[in-house]
């Protein structure tokens, strides 16, 4: 299995570990540093998934989740330290897929990915790819 991520969260540790646990796995991983960043590496660069952090300077997760929710079907899966009902409903309605509270287990978090991968939809055979870009 193989996919295209864009992995987004403030913490460097994290996005290393998760960054390197996913390349591992043959995954293409893309990284960004804020949701600024990453918004745009989405839209120029169309991952298979997405996974970002809910607390983050600047746009919040939930805003991420709205951004691409607007314009595209792409599974989020969210990461937080927030473990109440609330801040899991409100990522969740706003179009994250999955909500995952740290700390959690790199396992846990491929065997997700996995999950969100098999229902994700394939990439359409009229899709040509050079390098980095995509054209639909």
């Amino acid at each position: 299995m193989s996919g295209r991520f864009w992995l987004s969260t403030t913490n460097r540790r994290l996005r290393a570990c998760c960054a390197a646990a996913l390349t591992a796995q043959s995954f293409d991983v893309r990284t960004a540093n804020d949701p600024e960043e990453g918004l745009r590496l989405f839209r120029e660069w169309l991952p298979d998934l997405v996974v970002t952090d809910l607390m983050m300077p600047g746009i919040s997760g939930v805003e991420v989740c709205r951004a691409i929710r607007s314009t595209s079907s792409t599974p989020v899966l969210v990461l937080s330290v927030r473990d109440h009902e609330r801040s899991k409903v409100e990522a969740l309605d706003a179009g994250a897929d999955d909500y995952v509270t740290k700390p959690f287990s790199i396992q846990e978090l491929l065997a997700r990915v996995r999950a969100h991968l098999r229902r994700a939809p394939e990439r359409t055979a009229s899709a040509l790819e050079a390098g980095d870009l995509w054209w639909m």
